[in-house]
């Protein structure tokens, strides 16, 4: 398999619903080519589903940039969600299940975290927020149909 382009980076704006499922849709696509199977790509799916939603409805919209990535032999995807909302003024406590500043169902940044490898978080009050996350292809890759 050729090594993913990283000038590849889709940027895409988040600013409705319907640019949510455009996020899902995109992230499922870039997972599929590089040979994630299909429970790989819906955890990743879902995590960008989460932190979509929280960038339209915490941070009152904002982009996420798709980045095929290659370290070696691994292949992977990283996706960094940015606004330039209120900030995430205890990531510790946003973190946590159950927590929610907005009456939801604290699901999004804990359940995210549990979804993929890596999260990181950079938030600084009213600065808005970075939230990174990267999925590694684990096992060999799989056809573009989620199929071994």
């Amino acid at each position: 398999m050729p090594a993913p382009d990283p000038a590849a980076t889709t940027t895409m704006p988040i600013g409705s619903d319907a640019d949510l499922a455009w996020v899902r849709h995109r992230v499922r696509q870039c997972a599929a080519g590089l040979g994630f199977g299909l429970v790989q790509q819906t955890k990743l799916v879902t995590a960008a589903s989460e932190l979509a939603r929280n960038t339209l409805v915490h941070g009152g919209g904002g982009q996420v940039e798709i980045t095929p990535l290659a370290d070696g032999p691994r292949r992977g995807i990283r996706l960094a969600f940015t606004d330039s909302g209120p900030g995430i003024g205890d990531v510790d406590l946003a973190m946590t299940d159950g927590y929610s500043s907005a009456c939801g169902l604290g699901l999004g940044l804990g359940g995210a975290r549990r979804l993929v490898d890596e999260l990181t978080v950079d938030s600084r009050a009213g600065q808005g927020a970075v939230v990174t996350v990267v999925a590694w292809l684990t096992g060999a890759p799989t056809d573009r149909t989620g199929r071994g």
